[in-house]
């Protein structure tokens, strides 16, 4: 069951990110693990007030979700937990400074019963791609197979406590002031905050013991996503060093491909089907591409230039799958330009013939007219 993040942080839509932040502080510490030892279900609500703020407090991921929903993070391209991939470490080494001075600045004591109280988990940076995708790919939804180059751990190499700050990742300072000693903290120097550093270094590696690979990467994307979209693929960044850090993410980047027929508006295809003189009086079939294949589409005896026929259903899915658009195929009556004699002259006494003289009807609207029908 999909949570709605709104729902969890008890916030409408038009929260300010300040109002965002003080609506998960009240729900963690509502439902902190040290508050609610061996609650299950207190666990669960912790997780999840957790992850919506990870998306809702990010301006860009907050974007996504309020235009696509939880469909803009799905088929391993998400940018939240996943589902509680994270777990309580991962939620206090990126959140922890939400709490302040509760529960002892942020850190815990359940979940494992040791303390990562001012140890920061290192994680690599990301990678970005582009991924090129044809709007039948984008109908359907595709998974994509890429190669992508990445730093990784280098085979055999070790790492040691920071002798530093001995593995807390915080080093200490005392300083004499008007007011007393006072005793503040700051990131180690020497290991950035991992608490541990490179002890043994392969000899192909950098001196973080990284290497790069090439490796191939499978992502899902779903159906109907737009130019532009940001999706996320956990884990498959480069990796950071150290035995505490977490790799980091490979953001995909959708673009869409130009279609040789059709042109994409939202979830509405249009085309331009042009027909000549003859067809367009005598009426005709014609097949048109779609992005399902093909379809078969009847042109009435009569029809006028500028004439819209709607193929519901035929367009592209929602993301939020709640259906699909339609295809509208503009007909264009062609005008031919070169003409022999004989043409000529048929067309010449044609002028003053009664039937072809224009003679619209109320039911024959304007272009306007379509054009407001059309997005009606």
């Amino acid at each position: 069951m999909k949570i709605d993040y709104y729902e969890v942080l008890e916030i409408s839509k038009s929260a300010t990110q300040a109002e965002i932040k003080k609506a998960y502080r009240k729900q963690a510490l509502k439902y902190h693990p040290d508050k609610n030892p061996g609650d299950k279900t207190a666990e669960e609500k912790f997780k999840q007030a957790a992850e919506a703020y990870e998306i809702l407090s990010d301006p860009n991921k907050k974007s996504r979700y309020d235009q696509f929903g939880h469909a803009a993070f799905e088929g391993g391209a998400g940018g939240g937990f996943q589902g509680g991939h994270m777990n309580m470490e991962d939620i206090f080494s990126q959140f922890g400074d939400i709490f302040g001075g509760a529960f002892g600045g942020g850190g815990f004591s359940g979940f494992g019963g040791s303390s990562s109280r001012g140890r920061a988990r290192v994680k690599g940076s990301n990678l970005r791609i582009r991924v090129k995708l044809t709007l039948e790919e984008i109908a359907n939804g595709v998974e994509k197979k890429v190669k992508v180059r990445r730093k990784v751990q280098a085979e055999g190499a070790s790492f040691k406590t920071c002798s530093t700050c001995h593995g807390s990742g915080q080093v200490m300072r005392v300083t004499n002031t008007i007011l007393g000693r006072m005793q503040t903290s700051s990131t180690c120097p020497t290991c950035h905050g991992a608490g541990e550093i490179l002890d043994k270094r392969p000899k192909n590696a950098d001196n973080s013991g990284l290497i790069q690979k090439e490796e191939t990467v499978s992502i899902k994307i779903p159906a109907g996503v737009t130019e532009g979209v940001q999706l996320k693929v956990n884990g498959k960044g480069n990796a950071a060093p150290g035995n505490n850090s977490i790799d980091g993410d490979l953001i995909v980047v959708v673009e869409e491909l130009e279609h040789e027929t059709l042109k994409r508006e939202g979830t509405n295809l249009h085309h331009d089907l042009y027909i000549n003189f003859s067809e367009a009086v005598m009426g005709v079939s014609k097949n048109i591409d779609t992005v399902s294949g093909k379809v078969k589409i009847k042109i009435e005896p009569g029809t006028q230039s500028g004439k819209i026929l709607r193929l519901r259903g035929k367009g592209l899915p929602s993301i939020e799958r709640y259906g699909s658009g339609d295809l509208l195929v503009h007909i264009n009556v062609w005008t031919p330009q070169n003409l022999s004699k004989e043409q000529k002259q048929f067309f010449e006494k044609m002028i003053d013939d009664e039937n072809f003289i224009p003679n619209p009807s109320k039911n024959d609207k304007s272009f306007f007219e379509k054009v407001k029908d059309m997005f009606s």
